[in-house]
């Protein structure tokens, strides 16, 4: 049974993880009959954000607290992870992944990246263990691992393939329902609601990864 972990950036597409591919991963992962690590780290979110009317609001919320409603309470603090306990990693998307895992929503191509967070994607590939990553969670890949050059896909969008590109990373066009794979440096992503259009297309394109990044765990 693989042991595969999910990082986590929230609760909520708008200013932590989206949910629809949180959930949908972790299905999946229980159908391919994984162990599943659930992880975020514990910090404050960059902001909170009302989801009925996208307005910021005045009040703070912890990354971690807030992922456990998603991971139903059992979480681990990614401080406490190291690729030793995984087998393999996915990271679904959502807006907390470019403003809490990393700010690539903010300084795009000078993001940084939460230093724990760096430090498992660092020790996964230099494992090579697999790392799966959903919608714009490849923009944190391209940051945090863009020595390695990896190939990534975020779907079709010109100008933030640009900004991955003068990351480092290697930008490839894909569909929803597909996913593309780095073989060199194990990595799988899938464009997931950076194209949508609906939940029935992000699940099979999440469908594939999962699979994928299960695979490759096992070798």
């Amino acid at each position: 049974m693989p042991r595969i972990g999910v990082l986590l950036s929230g609760c909520g597409v708008f200013d932590g993880s989206e949910i629809h591919e949180a959930v949908i991963t972790l299905l999946e992962l229980d159908r391919a009959g994984a162990e599943i690590v659930c992880m975020a780290p514990n910090m404050d979110q960059y902001h909170v954000i009302n989801h009925l009317t996208q307005e910021e609001m005045p009040e703070k919320r912890n990354v971690l607290i807030e992922s456990a409603r998603i991971a139903r309470g059992q979480i681990k603090d990614v401080r406490d992870v190291s690729a030793s306990d995984l087998d393999g990693l996915i990271i679904p998307g959502g807006f907390g992944v470019a403003k809490n895992l990393c700010d690539f929503a903010f300084k795009g191509a000078n993001a940084t990246v939460h230093p724990d967070v760096e430090r498992l994607l660092k020790e996964m590939v230099e494992a090579k263990k697999p790392i799966g990553a959903v919608c714009i969670a490849p923009a944190l890949i391209a940051k945090a691992l863009s020595a390695r050059k990896p190939e990534i896909t975020i779907g079709t969008d010109e100008n933030t393939a640009k900004t991955i590109e003068a990351m480092g990373a290697v930008h490839f066009s894909c569909p929803v329902d597909d996913v593309h794979v780095d073989e060199k440096n194990k990595i799988v992503t899938t464009p997931a609601y950076m194209l949508g259009p609906s939940i029935k297309h992000v699940a099979e394109g999440i469908r594939k990864l999962v699979q994928k990044v299960v695979e490759m765990a096992g070798r």
